[in-house]
């Protein structure tokens, strides 16, 4: 495999953090190829999320939201027509989007892997997992692709040596409580998380708090009733996703919604507590064995997070 291209048309810094141990497994086993990312957004490796250090290039068609207009369909032809030489090795579809998979296959290649359609698009036919991509890929290629989870190692020492500072010793819990994108509500009420990190205190937990800034009111409520609380965040200079990361890697364990923290926090190999309401646990959720999900779905047979109450996951802590 020379030429290796993956395609991830998610937006959010989430959406990247999520594919991270499936980028540094890829790398780590075809370590003399050129691994290019596509995406129908930027490359976050190379912008916010710089400092997590994967390094992987971009395919730059100058083109924004690649595989969401039908019209690209004609961009790609005439684009990759005059390089009929030119072709990957293999095309990675990491969505399950129709428009986009055909439009993507339309990249001169060799081998082409999508779960699209159950695999209908994938130049070979494969009995899919429902597990993760990695597990699919080995089949597909008949390799044996080891898994490579990110390593804290990997950040800045700044970061490292900021987070010891802004949380120094031990029997921390933290809590995730907010969600970037508002179109669907996937907040647990903040009285839940309020008693919850409360009731963390007879454990002798110490909650800690991950709030941006600008969260002045929510701070606020949460500091006036749950006085031992802390807010890291804002109390550095710093502030970028990896920093997230690294001070996941000083908490004993960490609840969370579904959102961009959840999946900065799982990358420190932390045991956590993952509640979900509308949106799906299998799709978002991170593939760890550490990590257990409660989904409001499969338990009340209703997406409204609410059902889920604060002993159910206290009895989880």
């Amino acid at each position: 495999m020379k030429k290796i291209l993956i395609y991830n048309s998610g937006g959010g810094l989430g959406d990247s953090l999520q594919i991270t141990p499936f980028l540094l497994s890829l790398k780590n086993h075809y370590k003399k190829s050129d691994i290019l990312y596509l995406g129908a957004h930027p490359n976050h490796f190379e912008g916010k999320l710089k400092e997590y250090n994967i390094k992987i290039g971009t395919l730059d068609l100058n083109l924004k939201y690649f595989g969401f207009r039908w019209w690209h369909l004609l961009f790609v032809k005439k684009n990759f027509k005059k390089k009929n030489s030119f072709k990957f090795d293999l095309i990675i579809d990491l969505q399950s989007k129709f428009r986009n998979s055909l439009i993507l296959k339309r990249i001169p290649h060799i081998n082409f892997y999508s779960k699209t359609l159950n695999g209908f698009f994938s130049s070979k036919k494969i009995k899919l997992s429902a597990k993760n991509h990695l597990e699919n890929l080995n089949l597909f290629l008949e390799e044996k692709i080891e898994t490579i989870n990110f390593d804290c190692n990997r950040l800045p020492k700044n970061l490292i040596n900021e987070a010891k500072r802004l949380l120094p010793k031990s029997n921390y819990i933290g809590f995730s409580i907010t969600q970037g994108n508002e179109y669907r509500k996937k907040t647990w009420s903040i009285y839940k998380f309020i008693s919850l990190a409360n009731k963390s205190l007879i454990k002798n937990k110490v909650p800690v708090f991950f709030i941006e800034k600008n969260q002045e009111l929510i701070i606020e409520k949460i500091k006036s009733q749950v006085p031992r609380a802390l807010f890291p965040e804002t109390k550095s200079s710093l502030s970028c996703p990896a920093l997230v990361t690294a001070l996941a890697a000083r908490l004993d364990q960490a609840v969370s919604i579904d959102n961009g923290i959840m999946h900065m926090m799982s990358l420190a190999d932390i045991p956590m507590i993952i509640l979900f309401g509308p949106t799906s646990s299998e799709k978002f959720a991170p593939k760890k064995d550490y990590i257990k999900i409660i989904d409001s779905k499969k338990i009340y047979n209703t997406d409204n997070i609410e059902a889920i109450t604060v002993d159910e996951v206290f009895e989880l802590i």
